[in-house]
């Protein structure tokens, strides 16, 4: 019977157990977005479910840029009205390139060829992830904060029993049917069970607080994420209401390594004048919190689920947030995930079809997006994403499944099968010698003689 331990070396010893152990159907490890939306849905299906958060709402995140694809989930979960309470409306996304002289393309996400979402918000995730922790609640949830889980011991067969300590120090015990982790990048079960590992194609790390005083590109685009492309890296431009502006850079660990003797706020601030178009939107740009630096930022878990039990959101594969994916993918694989579980419960031999269906669509979502990732900071992705061409719909294309659409049909997918073919066409083309310009092929003055 594996075990799963998470309790910290320097935790005090807890006060008595509870007297017994509780039963229940379904027990969410992590009350983010994936965990509130997994127990929201299975408590709607009749399910019995508890869902642990060590923390207590609000607490801080990052991930504040939603895509329009999340909408649909809000609406199943009947809190779209108040999200777009504490939301700025966010009608697209904006790349610009120093590289190109401060050039910038917005991709509006009414362009997509999907028209039923064409807009999405930018939140405070601790004002999302509070709501949507509040929302389970009132659904029925037995929904807990303070409560860090400190040990799992999966057993389909019997419940798995999982041990946490509550806010008072009291330890409580459980014993779940089935078992969702959604501890985030707390990674619990991956972490512990051994299957976690980092992603070799993308070891990337960030910088990131939030300001005041940071002007926008553009008036009419206020509401826009920013993408500042730099050569090291990227940058994300997140306007908050009340003034406040998220800002983030990414980059490889090399180049944060070269930090030095520095501190975070000296070397972020530092970074941020290598971006022209940054820094002169940030001449009167005040910090409105600390600097907060993450590193091992892209991972994933070799299994999504296993007997009794599966992973969704960040507490399965984390990768690189340049297309705001993160809140979106946490959501859309807790609600497949969700379905999956009820099947389990029902019969487990009849749940093989669902949890692979669920395998199969989490892991599509992330190749989606992987796919941009691992080529943003080469010259060819970056000229495309400046100069897009919409020959054989690819722009519209691109625009989809920068909205969250990775499960649409041949009318998305072919698209994004052309935007790709044209990729690799380009990367031959730039080995020799030409690069995209003004939407013409030009030689660089290093091209090779015909």
């Amino acid at each position: 019977m594996p075990r799963v331990h998470d309790a910290p070396p320097t935790m005090p010893a807890p006060a008595a157990a509870s007297e017994a152990a509780q039963r229940c159907d379904v027990l969410v490890i992590g009350g983010g977005p994936a965990g509130s939306t997994a127990a929201t849905l299975l408590a709607e299906r009749g399910r019995k479910v508890v869902l642990l958060e060590k923390d207590r709402h609000p607490r801080f995140h990052i991930g504040e840029s939603l895509l329009p694809q999340n909408l649909a989930l809000f609406e199943r979960l009947g809190v779209l009205d108040e999200v777009a309470r504490i939301g700025v409306f966010k009608p697209g996304a904006e790349f610009v390139s120093d590289r190109d002289g401060g050039k910038s393309v917005a991709f509006e996400f009414a362009q997509g060829i999907d028209p039923t979402y064409t807009h999405s918000f930018q939140v405070r995730r601790s004002e999302l992830d509070e709501l949507l922790f509040r929302n389970a609640e009132r659904r029925g949830v037995d929904a807990r904060e303070g409560t860090r889980v400190v040990a799992v011991e999966l057993d389909a067969a019997n419940g798995s029993r999982v041990s946490a300590i509550g806010p008072d120090g009291v330890l409580q015990t459980w014993l779940a049917r089935f078992v969702v982790d959604a501890s985030g990048r707390d990674t619990l079960l991956a972490g512990k069970l051994g299957t976690k590992s980092a992603n070799k194609h993308n070891n990337t790390a960030a910088l990131f607080a939030h300001f005041t005083g940071v002007t926008p590109l553009r008036e009419r685009e206020e509401g826009y994420i920013a993408i500042h492309l730099f050569d090291e890296g990227w940058f994300w431009v997140i306007p908050l209401r009340d003034g406040i502006t998220s800002i983030g850079a990414v980059s490889h660990a090399a180049f944060f390594k070269s930090r030095g003797g520095a501190s975070l706020e000296e070397f972020f601030l530092s970074t941020i004048q290598r971006s022209e178009s940054l820094a002169r939107r940030m001449a009167a740009a005040e910090l409105a919190s600390p600097v907060t630096a993450t590193g091992n930022y892209s991972y994933q878990a070799r299994a999504m689920a296993g007997d009794g039990y599966i992973l969704v959101g960040d507490a399965f594969a984390f990768i690189d947030p340049v297309f705001s994916s993160g809140v979106h993918l946490a959501m859309a694989s807790a609600a497949l995930g969700a379905e999956a579980v009820d099947a389990w419960l029902d019969d487990p031999r009849a749940a093989q079809a669902p949890l692979q269906r669920f395998d199969a669509a989490v892991r599509r979502s992330l190749d989606a997006f992987s796919w941009l990732i691992y080529r943003i900071n080469t010259p060819v992705l970056r000229d495309m994403f400046l100069e897009p061409r919409n020959r054989f719909r690819m722009r519209d294309g691109l625009v989809s499944l920068l909205a969250g659409n990775t499960q649409g049909g041949l009318r998305i997918r072919l698209p994004i099968l052309a935007f790709k073919s044209a990729y690799h066409l380009l990367k031959l083309a730039y080995r020799l010698g030409y690069r995209l310009h003004e939407g013409r092929l030009v030689r660089t003055a290093a091209a090779p003689a015909r």
